[in-house]
């Protein structure tokens, strides 16, 4: 059966194994996750694939100095990963690996369908290679280099004397051998011309001018064979040669989904999860992405994605965050002390994604005490037990016509600021992965909710509405056949309001926040938030049935202290 929904494929890059999960990895893929999320709670057919690079010559160095054979090293390191996506509740669709067969028939495909197109030929490399980013570097780019650090100075030069790598600083190892080349200078053009044909392809805005710059400035052919070592993928015309691991791994967004596979159903889901919507990148693999990688594409005459989108770096205290410097955040440490939600939470909402971004401790604890214990968590925790305490724990029932009256009567500020635009706002943001913008607005109607409880003060309806009931009694009169609405009819209506701003509150948090949203849900007496597949109509306000059962439960998030980092 064909599925009419529109398809919504969505990846991150794939992460090498030579470490493992880190703060910079999970940044990339919570973000992916997020998206992935909102446009399956928006009707998409969404498939969101992430996995690991399992090749190269520094994954083999790695596993010979492990004692172990090198399939037996990335076994072993491959479950981290998916721990570490378990513990950050990332649903995603499909993990693959360069190890799997799937794989390796799709590179070979790849490899003889851009040769029988002519686009790749026999030379021999001579140059430098960074061995730990598996990265080739141009007598141009390292005169470049060495200019800007002479500039700074300092050392563009190992004590050995050999050239250091412009983007770890690491020396190079200089390479004498035959490779397999990829015309890559001839898509030059095409590229630039491609660029101007689609200008959202590169995001944001500061990494397609760096690209188009690049491109620009001239491209030259790519080696993408190796024949020092043999831990790759075997290129079939080619015996003693194996894939560069760089085009091994960008070749994992069209193997994962069917590509160079024969069979219908594998063909099947390539035509309809290829091109991809978006695609994830740090800003430190950009070149790899927006230019190898569609040109690679055009060579086997495959569409290009419709996105790739290149994030900045996390920094603490000005530098970008690495384990040699010492100031890497341990995800896992986090996640015990401030909950998966709450970390997927601040680096979505305090970080603007597409730039680099300053963290820190402190300032997790302030966004975490102020937006989700105080705020939302507060919110939840005072509107369930009034709820409990005022309403016997049951949302409550107003009839239309009353309901009407009230408003009229005490007005509906977080009905108008949700009817005036709110979904399409946060919406609006998250299709332009603007995570912090959308997350702006739902605290908007979260702080609008709290203010609403403070002006209403539920607490003196209740008190109000019980005299008036012992005054009614004393008079033998039936509040229930009263025309003009009572202290219990305002009672409930606030009420009811504030727990409609958590159902939808809870809708919007979901895809950032999954965990407390089905937990909101499951206390409002509610379905599964995460099933949602119309974000815009179930935002409609006034859909909270009457008379579900609610839970107050522990709070959702405690207060934290210094004392507690």
């Amino acid at each position: 059966m064909t599925n009419s929904k529109e398809s919504f494929y969505t990846t991150t890059p794939i992460y090498y194994v030579n470490a493992a999960p880190h703060l910079g990895t999970a940044y990339t893929t919570v973000a992916t996750d997020a998206l992935a999320r909102f446009a399956r709670s928006t009707g998409k057919d969404t498939w969101f694939l992430t996995g690991l690079d399992e090749h190269g010559q520094k994954i083999e160095q790695a596993a010979n100095a492990e004692g172990k054979a090198v399939q037996q090293w990335v076994d072993e390191i491959a479950p981290e990963f998916k721990a570490a996506w378990e513990a950050l509740e990332i649903e995603y669709d499909d993990f693959i690996r360069t190890t799997e067969e799937r794989h390796t028939r799709g590179v070979q495909h790849f490899f003889e369908t851009v040769y029988n197109n002519g686009y790749i030929y026999k030379d021999t490399y001579q140059g430098y290679y960074c061995v730990p980013d598996e990265t080739f570097f141009s007598d141009e780019q390292l005169a470049e280099f060495a200019e800007a650090r002479e500039g700074e100075g300092l050392p563009s030069k190992h004590e050995d004397g050999n050239p250091l790598c412009p983007d770890c600083c690491r020396p190079l190892t200089y390479m004498e051998e035959e490779n397999l080349f990829f015309k890559l200078s001839a898509f030059e053009k095409p590229l630039l011309d491609y660029y101007e044909a689609h200008p959202d392809f590169i995001q944001p805005d500061i990494r397609r001018n760096e690209v188009l710059s690049f491109v620009r400035s001239g491209l030259k052919d790519l080696s993408v064979s190796r024949t020092a070592f043999t831990w790759g993928i075997p290129i079939p015309f080619a015996p003693g040669h194996v894939s560069y691991v760089w085009v091994d791994a960008l070749l994992n967004y069209i193997t994962a989904i069917g590509y160079g596979s024969e069979a219908p159903e594998d063909r099947e889901l390539f035509a309809r999860r290829w091109p991809a919507q978006v695609q994830f990148v740090g800003k430190d693999i950009i070149r790899f992405h927006c230019v190898i990688w569609p040109a690679m594409l055009m060579a086997a005459g495959l569409e290009l994605p419709q996105q790739v989108f290149a994030h900045g770096f996390l920094l603490t205290k000005g530098e970008k965050m690495s384990k040699s410097k010492g100031n890497a955040m341990d995800p896992f440490a986090l996640i015990d002390t401030f909950s998966t939600d709450g970390y997927r939470y601040y680096f979505l909402r305090d970080v603007q994604f597409g730039t680099d971004g300053a963290i820190s401790l402190e300032r997790m604890l302030q966004v975490y005490n102020a937006d989700l214990a105080n705020s939302w968590g507060n919110l939840c925790s005072r509107a369930l037990n009034m709820t409990a305490k005022y309403l016997g724990g049951k949302t409550p029932e107003l009839w239309e016509k009353t309901t009407k009256r009230l408003t009229e009567e005490m007005g509906n500020p977080l009905a108008k600021l949700v009817a005036d635009g709110l979904q399409s706002r946060y919406a609006a943001c998250f299709s332009a992965k603007n995570y912090s913008g959308a997350m702006d607005v739902v605290m908007q109607l979260v702080d609008a909710a709290n203010l609403y409880i403070e002006q209403s003060a539920p607490w003196a309806l209740a008190k109000a509405a019980l005299v008036e009931a012992e005054e009614a009694e004393a008079r033998g009169e039936d509040l229930a056949e009263a025309t003009a609405p009572t202290q219990a009819d305002r009672l409930a209506f606030v009420l009811s309001n504030v727990l409609e701003s958590m159902r939808i509150i809870a809708v919007l948090f979901a895809p950032v926040m999954p965990a407390t949203s089905a937990e909101v849900w499951r206390r409002l007496g509610l379905g599964d938030v995460l099933a949602v597949d119309d974000q815009e109509s179930v935002c409609i306000w006034g859909g909270l049935p009457a008379g579900l059962e609610t839970t107050v439960g522990e709070p959702l998030f405690m207060r934290l202290t210094e004392d507690d980092l």
